[in-house]
């Protein structure tokens, strides 16, 4: 189980629960869960909200275009007076200049002064966005599940922003043999399908993001780590656990949304206006919470020893070697 958390410290007024990691590791439910707590507002991968849903007008969680959905046309009037008033090709030219893993030994320091204003320019458009989803939900707490550890660098810059950080870490094996799965994206109007990785890629992101996550919390911003094993098998404990750490009431009737179906706990879910994400993301009502273990039984042994060489000491710094392998 993750450690409990004793207190958090309040820097700014904006508070933003980060959902950080490497994506197949379960974010999308673990933000679906945390986005049922009171006070919080699921927003899905903001990261890629400006191409995806400012360009492309993909499907947000509700199941509405981008620009047709009333929640997210609230929140571009409350932030910019409108979505055709982002420069998106200015976003991302500040984007590659500051958000890039490659940027995280700059960013874990002193900035020089260039990059600081860029990144103070680059972090305005998340700041601004922020405020209007609390402004236009009514709810304090913004949960992004964006999950790249450079941009929670990034937002860790601002003093406005109250960040906290879930590192939220899947046994590597499991996520590698995720990553060479083919997933249907429902998101956009054209048929497409999220991206694969080979194991050998995905275990060396798997090391980057998790190692870069572990060097947040050491800054000073507070990181409290999950593994996706104890979500989904104790996720009642892991709730209450998370929700103290965000700061939003798990108790007394906040966990009201979980239950059991027969063998296994469940969830009930409302729709979410959620930008980007797995498909779960699109799912509402009672959904079955329960582990999958395919890669067990499907990862060929070759791939498994592979990423188990590669990931070794992070899988024992996180509990999983000895684990039924």
């Amino acid at each position: 189980m993750p450690r409990r958390w004793a207190g958090v410290a309040v820097r700014g007024d904006l508070r933003v629960i980060y959902l950080g990691g490497l994506g197949r590791s379960g974010s999308t439910l673990l933000e679906r869960l945390l986005g049922e707590l009171p006070g919080a507002c699921a927003a899905g991968e903001v990261v890629h909200m400006w191409q995806r849903g400012i360009v492309e007008n993909e499907r947000c969680g509700c199941g509405r275009e981008f620009r047709s959905c009333s929640f997210w046309s609230q929140v571009g009037m409350a932030a910019f007076g409108g979505w055709e008033n982002v420069q998106v090709d200015r976003f991302a030219a500040l984007r590659a200049s500051v958000d890039r893993t490659r940027f995280i030994p700059l960013l874990a320091g002193p900035l020089p002064a260039r990059m600081r204003r860029s990144l103070e320019k680059y972090t305005d458009y998340y700041v601004r966005v922020y405020r209007a989803i609390a402004e236009v939900s009514g709810r304090p707490a913004v949960i992004d599940s964006s999950k790249h550890a450079s941009l929670a660098f990034c937002l860790s810059r601002r003093p406005e922003v109250d960040l906290r950080v879930i590192h939220l870490v899947r046994d590597s094996r499991a996520v590698a043999y995720s990553w060479t799965t083919t997933v249907a994206r429902p998101d956009a109007s054209a048929e497409s399908y999220m991206t694969t990785y080979r194991p050998l890629r995905a275990a060396g992101q798997w090391n980057t993001q998790n190692g870069a996550l572990q060097l947040l919390g050491r800054r000073g911003t507070p990181v409290l780590r999950v593994r996706y094993e104890d979500l989904v098998g104790s996720v009642e404990q892991t709730m209450l656990t998370l929700g103290q750490f965000a700061g939003l009431p798990s108790g007394d009737g906040g966990l009201a949304f979980l239950g059991s179906d027969g063998d296994s706990r469940c969830a009930v879910l409302h729709e979410a206006h959620t930008a980007s994400g797995n498909p779960m993301r699109f799912s509402s009502g009672t959904v079955t919470i329960r582990g999958d273990e395919r890669w067990r039984t499907a990862m060929p042994y070759s791939d498994r020893r592979t990423v188990t060489a590669m990931t070794l000491p992070l899988l024992s710094h996180y509990g999983y070697v000895g684990r039924a392998a």
